[in-house]
Protein backbone atom coordinates (compact mmCIF):
# COMPACT_ATOMS: atom_id res chain seq x y z
CA UNK A 1 0.00 0.00 0.00
CA UNK A 2 1.13 3.84 -0.14
CA UNK A 3 2.03 5.89 2.37
CA UNK A 4 0.85 8.86 4.25
CA UNK A 5 3.08 11.62 6.11
CA UNK A 6 2.84 15.03 7.97
CA UNK A 7 5.87 17.68 7.50
CA UNK A 8 7.46 18.80 4.43
CA UNK A 9 7.52 16.25 1.53
CA UNK A 10 11.01 14.64 0.46
CA UNK A 11 12.27 13.77 -3.14
CA UNK A 12 12.30 9.82 -2.80
CA UNK A 13 14.76 8.53 -5.52
CA UNK A 14 14.11 5.45 -6.70
CA UNK A 15 16.34 2.09 -6.01
CA UNK A 16 18.14 0.80 -8.93
CA UNK A 17 18.85 -3.07 -7.91
CA UNK A 18 18.03 -5.84 -5.49
CA UNK A 19 21.50 -7.51 -5.84
CA UNK A 20 23.98 -7.52 -3.60
CA UNK A 21 27.13 -9.46 -3.27
CA UNK A 22 29.00 -10.69 -0.08
CA UNK A 23 32.73 -11.12 -1.13
CA UNK A 24 34.98 -12.69 2.16
CA UNK A 25 38.61 -12.40 1.67
CA UNK A 26 39.14 -15.03 -1.08
CA UNK A 27 36.18 -16.44 -2.18
CA UNK A 28 32.69 -14.74 -3.69
CA UNK A 29 29.88 -15.83 -2.11
CA UNK A 30 26.42 -13.97 -3.93
CA UNK A 31 23.40 -12.85 -1.41
CA UNK A 32 20.72 -12.72 -3.77
CA UNK A 33 17.36 -10.28 -2.18
CA UNK A 34 14.49 -12.03 -3.23
CA UNK A 35 11.11 -10.02 -3.55
CA UNK A 36 9.40 -12.05 -0.80
CA UNK A 37 6.07 -14.30 -1.22
CA UNK A 38 3.14 -14.40 1.42
CA UNK A 39 4.70 -17.68 3.20
CA UNK A 40 8.97 -17.04 2.17
CA UNK A 41 11.72 -14.56 3.99
CA UNK A 42 14.48 -13.28 2.34
CA UNK A 43 16.54 -16.15 1.24
CA UNK A 44 19.72 -16.32 0.83
CA UNK A 45 22.69 -18.80 0.19
CA UNK A 46 24.62 -17.38 2.71
CA UNK A 47 23.60 -17.26 6.70
CA UNK A 48 24.95 -14.00 7.63
CA UNK A 49 25.05 -14.28 11.37
CA UNK A 50 27.07 -17.16 11.33
CA UNK A 51 29.12 -16.07 8.77
CA UNK A 52 29.77 -12.40 10.21
CA UNK A 53 31.00 -14.31 13.57
CA UNK A 54 33.49 -16.75 11.03
CA UNK A 55 34.81 -13.85 9.29
CA UNK A 56 35.52 -10.35 10.91
CA UNK A 57 37.33 -9.52 7.99
CA UNK A 58 34.85 -9.15 5.58
CA UNK A 59 33.94 -7.08 2.91
CA UNK A 60 30.91 -6.70 1.05
CA UNK A 61 29.72 -5.11 -2.33
CA UNK A 62 26.45 -3.40 -2.48
CA UNK A 63 24.97 -1.31 -4.45
CA UNK A 64 24.92 2.84 -4.46
CA UNK A 65 21.69 4.16 -4.44
CA UNK A 66 21.26 6.85 -6.22
CA UNK A 67 21.30 10.31 -3.96
CA UNK A 68 21.19 13.19 -6.21
CA UNK A 69 22.35 14.15 -9.85
CA UNK A 70 25.54 12.58 -10.74
CA UNK A 71 25.89 10.15 -8.52
CA UNK A 72 26.30 6.60 -10.76
CA UNK A 73 23.67 4.59 -8.90
CA UNK A 74 25.21 1.32 -11.13
CA UNK A 75 28.57 2.67 -8.86
CA UNK A 76 29.70 -0.28 -5.97
CA UNK A 77 30.44 0.06 -2.21
CA UNK A 78 33.07 -2.08 -0.20
CA UNK A 79 31.79 -2.37 3.29
CA UNK A 80 34.34 -4.10 5.66
CA UNK A 81 32.49 -5.59 8.80
CA UNK A 82 34.80 -5.65 12.36
CA UNK A 83 33.76 -7.10 15.09
CA UNK A 84 34.48 -4.87 18.29
CA UNK A 85 34.37 -4.64 22.08
CA UNK A 86 33.22 -1.35 23.46
CA UNK A 87 34.11 0.09 26.93
CA UNK A 88 36.24 -1.55 29.50
CA UNK A 89 35.68 -4.50 32.12
CA UNK A 90 32.46 -5.03 33.60
CA UNK A 91 31.12 -2.13 31.15
CA UNK A 92 32.75 -3.37 28.13
CA UNK A 93 29.81 -4.49 25.67
CA UNK A 94 29.89 -6.09 22.25
CA UNK A 95 29.10 -4.34 18.50
CA UNK A 96 29.54 -4.71 15.05
CA UNK A 97 31.12 -2.22 12.74
CA UNK A 98 30.47 -1.64 9.05
CA UNK A 99 32.78 0.65 7.48
CA UNK A 100 32.52 1.83 4.32
CA UNK A 101 35.38 1.65 2.80
CA UNK A 102 34.97 3.36 -1.05
CA UNK A 103 33.86 6.29 -0.87
CA UNK A 104 33.31 6.88 2.56
CA UNK A 105 31.60 9.96 3.64
CA UNK A 106 33.34 10.11 7.15
CA UNK A 107 30.07 9.97 9.01
CA UNK A 108 29.15 7.53 11.67
CA UNK A 109 25.87 5.88 12.66
CA UNK A 110 24.91 4.55 15.18
CA UNK A 111 22.12 1.81 15.14
CA UNK A 112 20.40 0.01 17.94
CA UNK A 113 18.39 -3.11 17.03
CA UNK A 114 14.63 -4.51 18.34
CA UNK A 115 14.64 -6.98 21.04
CA UNK A 116 16.28 -9.54 18.88
CA UNK A 117 19.67 -8.00 19.10
CA UNK A 118 22.50 -7.04 17.53
CA UNK A 119 23.78 -10.25 15.45
CA UNK A 120 20.06 -10.41 13.93
CA UNK A 121 20.44 -11.24 10.36
CA UNK A 122 17.81 -8.66 9.07
CA UNK A 123 18.92 -5.97 11.52
CA UNK A 124 22.77 -6.60 10.18
CA UNK A 125 21.69 -6.53 6.74
CA UNK A 126 19.99 -3.07 7.35
CA UNK A 127 23.12 -1.75 8.71
CA UNK A 128 25.05 -3.13 5.53
CA UNK A 129 22.80 -1.38 3.68
CA UNK A 130 22.98 1.82 4.79
CA UNK A 131 26.82 1.37 5.26
CA UNK A 132 26.84 0.22 1.21
CA UNK A 133 25.86 4.58 0.73
CA UNK A 134 28.73 5.10 2.75
CA UNK A 135 28.40 5.65 6.52
CA UNK A 136 30.29 3.67 9.16
CA UNK A 137 27.33 2.16 11.51
CA UNK A 138 27.87 0.78 14.44
CA UNK A 139 25.51 -1.50 16.08
CA UNK A 140 25.93 -2.54 19.34
CA UNK A 141 24.80 -5.26 21.40
CA UNK A 142 22.25 -4.06 24.09
CA UNK A 143 21.21 -6.99 25.95
CA UNK A 144 24.81 -7.87 26.72
CA UNK A 145 24.17 -11.15 24.78
CA UNK A 146 20.83 -12.32 26.10
CA UNK A 147 18.29 -10.98 23.14
CA UNK A 148 14.57 -12.51 22.60
CA UNK A 149 14.91 -15.64 21.27
CA UNK A 150 12.26 -15.73 18.85
CA UNK A 151 11.39 -19.51 19.80
CA UNK A 152 10.66 -18.41 23.33
CA UNK A 153 7.27 -18.53 24.39
CA UNK A 154 5.63 -14.90 23.80
CA UNK A 155 3.73 -15.25 27.77
CA UNK A 156 8.11 -14.81 29.30
CA UNK A 157 7.80 -11.42 27.17
CA UNK A 158 7.11 -9.11 29.62
CA UNK A 159 9.41 -11.33 32.30
CA UNK A 160 12.35 -11.20 29.76
CA UNK A 161 12.40 -7.25 29.40
CA UNK A 162 12.03 -6.31 32.70
CA UNK A 163 15.45 -7.97 33.41
CA UNK A 164 17.04 -5.55 30.41
CA UNK A 165 17.56 -2.61 33.59
CA UNK A 166 16.60 0.63 31.70
CA UNK A 167 19.67 2.16 33.26
CA UNK A 168 22.36 -0.23 31.91
CA UNK A 169 21.38 0.09 28.13
CA UNK A 170 21.52 4.01 28.45
CA UNK A 171 25.21 3.44 30.01
CA UNK A 172 25.67 0.86 27.36
CA UNK A 173 24.18 3.09 24.74
CA UNK A 174 26.17 6.34 26.08
CA UNK A 175 29.36 3.85 26.07
CA UNK A 176 28.61 2.94 22.28
CA UNK A 177 28.01 7.18 21.86
CA UNK A 178 31.46 8.42 23.19
CA UNK A 179 33.19 5.67 21.03
CA UNK A 180 31.98 7.37 18.26
CA UNK A 181 32.32 10.81 18.88
CA UNK A 182 36.13 9.49 19.72
CA UNK A 183 36.13 7.72 16.34
CA UNK A 184 34.74 10.13 14.01
CA UNK A 185 33.60 13.51 15.89
CA UNK A 186 36.96 14.38 18.19
CA UNK A 187 39.04 13.44 15.05
CA UNK A 188 37.71 15.74 12.84
CA UNK A 189 36.20 13.46 10.26
CA UNK A 190 32.27 14.18 11.38
CA UNK A 191 31.12 17.18 13.02
CA UNK A 192 27.91 15.43 14.00
CA UNK A 193 26.86 11.45 14.55
CA UNK A 194 23.36 9.87 13.25
CA UNK A 195 21.01 7.38 15.11
CA UNK A 196 18.65 4.66 13.85
CA UNK A 197 16.35 2.35 16.09
CA UNK A 198 13.87 -0.17 14.99
CA UNK A 199 11.20 -1.15 17.95
CA UNK A 200 12.93 -1.50 21.31
CA UNK A 201 15.86 1.10 19.79
CA UNK A 202 13.59 2.80 18.04
CA UNK A 203 11.97 3.97 21.68
CA UNK A 204 15.46 4.65 22.87
CA UNK A 205 16.46 7.51 20.21
CA UNK A 206 13.49 9.62 21.60
CA UNK A 207 15.38 9.12 24.87
CA UNK A 208 18.90 9.31 23.54
CA UNK A 209 17.96 12.56 21.25
CA UNK A 210 16.12 13.88 24.90
CA UNK A 211 19.47 13.36 26.61
CA UNK A 212 21.76 14.77 24.04
CA UNK A 213 20.12 17.73 23.08
CA UNK A 214 22.08 18.20 19.48
CA UNK A 215 25.49 17.50 21.70
CA UNK A 216 26.45 14.80 19.82
CA UNK A 217 23.61 13.45 17.48
CA UNK A 218 22.60 15.93 14.60
CA UNK A 219 20.08 13.56 13.19
CA UNK A 220 17.91 10.77 14.02
CA UNK A 221 15.27 8.25 12.88
CA UNK A 222 12.94 5.88 14.58
CA UNK A 223 11.13 2.96 13.01
CA UNK A 224 8.22 1.69 14.76
CA UNK A 225 9.50 2.51 18.21
CA UNK A 226 7.89 0.87 21.15
CA UNK A 227 7.79 2.25 24.96
CA UNK A 228 8.38 5.60 23.91
CA UNK A 229 7.67 8.72 26.31
CA UNK A 230 6.24 11.41 24.69
CA UNK A 231 6.86 13.88 27.77
CA UNK A 232 10.32 14.18 27.14
CA UNK A 233 9.94 14.78 23.07
CA UNK A 234 10.02 18.51 23.91
CA UNK A 235 13.80 18.27 24.74
CA UNK A 236 14.80 17.04 21.07
CA UNK A 237 16.23 20.17 19.01
CA UNK A 238 17.47 18.06 16.09
CA UNK A 239 15.55 16.26 12.98
CA UNK A 240 13.89 13.36 13.63
CA UNK A 241 12.02 10.93 11.20
CA UNK A 242 9.44 8.41 12.40
CA UNK A 243 8.56 5.34 10.14
CA UNK A 244 5.39 3.22 11.18
CA UNK A 245 2.57 1.29 10.08
CA UNK A 246 -0.89 2.43 10.72
CA UNK A 247 -2.04 -1.36 11.64
CA UNK A 248 1.17 -1.38 14.18
CA UNK A 249 -0.55 -1.82 17.53
CA UNK A 250 2.94 -1.40 19.61
CA UNK A 251 3.76 1.88 17.81
CA UNK A 252 0.38 3.90 17.64
CA UNK A 253 0.33 6.57 14.76
CA UNK A 254 -1.55 8.90 17.24
CA UNK A 255 1.63 8.86 19.83
CA UNK A 256 3.91 9.04 16.82
CA UNK A 257 1.75 12.63 15.98
CA UNK A 258 2.05 13.49 19.50
CA UNK A 259 5.69 13.25 19.73
CA UNK A 260 6.15 14.92 16.25
CA UNK A 261 4.19 18.23 18.02
CA UNK A 262 5.94 18.06 21.34
CA UNK A 263 9.70 18.10 18.95
CA UNK A 264 8.25 20.64 16.57
CA UNK A 265 10.38 21.90 13.88
CA UNK A 266 12.40 19.10 12.24
CA UNK A 267 9.85 16.18 13.27
CA UNK A 268 8.06 14.22 10.39
CA UNK A 269 5.86 11.19 10.71
CA UNK A 270 5.24 8.82 7.56
CA UNK A 271 3.31 6.04 8.71
CA UNK A 272 2.52 2.93 5.63
CA UNK A 273 -1.14 2.07 5.46
CA UNK A 274 -2.22 -1.32 6.41
CA UNK A 275 1.45 -1.99 7.43
CA UNK A 276 1.97 -3.15 10.82
CA UNK A 277 5.25 -3.84 13.15
CA UNK A 278 8.79 -4.30 11.58
CA UNK A 279 7.78 -3.90 8.08
CA UNK A 280 10.96 -2.20 7.15
CA UNK A 281 13.23 -4.23 7.88
CA UNK A 282 11.35 -8.01 7.94
CA UNK A 283 8.90 -7.38 5.28
CA UNK A 284 6.78 -10.63 5.70
CA UNK A 285 5.16 -10.16 1.42
CA UNK A 286 5.77 -9.07 -2.06
CA UNK A 287 3.51 -5.88 -1.07
CA UNK A 288 5.53 -5.23 1.87
CA UNK A 289 8.49 -5.96 0.83
CA UNK A 290 8.08 -2.38 -1.83
CA UNK A 291 6.69 -0.50 1.38
CA UNK A 292 10.09 -1.57 3.06
CA UNK A 293 12.38 -0.05 -0.91
CA UNK A 294 10.54 3.17 -0.14
CA UNK A 295 11.02 3.50 3.66
CA UNK A 296 14.65 3.21 2.83
CA UNK A 297 15.37 5.81 0.69
CA UNK A 298 13.29 7.83 2.88
CA UNK A 299 15.90 7.35 5.48
CA UNK A 300 18.98 7.51 2.48
CA UNK A 301 17.61 10.78 1.95
CA UNK A 302 16.71 12.27 5.03
CA UNK A 303 20.20 10.73 6.39
CA UNK A 304 22.35 12.29 3.25
CA UNK A 305 20.03 15.52 3.52
CA UNK A 306 21.16 16.23 7.44
CA UNK A 307 24.34 14.42 7.83
CA UNK A 308 26.35 14.60 4.31
CA UNK A 309 24.52 17.73 2.60
CA UNK A 310 24.53 19.78 5.92
CA UNK A 311 27.35 18.29 8.08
Amino acid sequence: MGLASTGTPWVYASMSSRTSSLLPLKDPLRCQYHSFSAFASRKCNLNLRRSITENIARKVSCSLLKVEDGIDDEACELVKGIELSIGEGADSIDAYLFKAVKNNNGTGILLLSDVFGFEDSSTREFAYRVACNGYNVLVPDLFRGDPWAKDRPKTMFEQWIAKQDTQRVAKDIATSTKWMVDEFVAAGISKKLGIIGFCFGGGRVIEVLAQDQGASFGIGASFYGTRMDPSIASKINVPVLFISGDTDPLCPVSVLKDVEKRVGKGARVVHFRERGHGFAHRPQSPEEDGDAEQAFNILRNFLHDGLVVNN
